[in-house]
């Protein structure tokens, strides 16, 4: 599956790569605190940031497509209150 946008690269452990398409825009960087490194992702449109250690990228890279579907939908957590619960 094939995804049109963009990708600008400073550097993740600089300024961050920055990922585009029309449905997202992403700041990758990466963090080494004392948690140690992880891979930060801010969401450029609302600035929800997450983070992944090595652990968990790997998973990400052994998944199967279709398990990762059910996080593809934004009316599972995105667009839902968050006061609400």
């Amino acid at each position: 599956m094939a995804q049109s946008g963009r990708i600008e690269a400073e550097g993740l452990d600089g300024g961050g790569a920055i990922a585009e398409s029309e449905f997202a825009s992403v700041r990758l960087s990466v963090v080494d605190d004392a948690n140690g490194p992880r891979l930060r992702i801010e969401d450029l449109r609302t600035g929800q940031v997450g983070h992944l250690d090595p652990l968990e990228l790997e998973t990400l890279a052994w998944l199967p497509a279709e398990a990762m579907q059910q996080w593809l939908d934004p009316s599972a957590h995105r667009w839902r209150d968050h006061r609400s619960g």
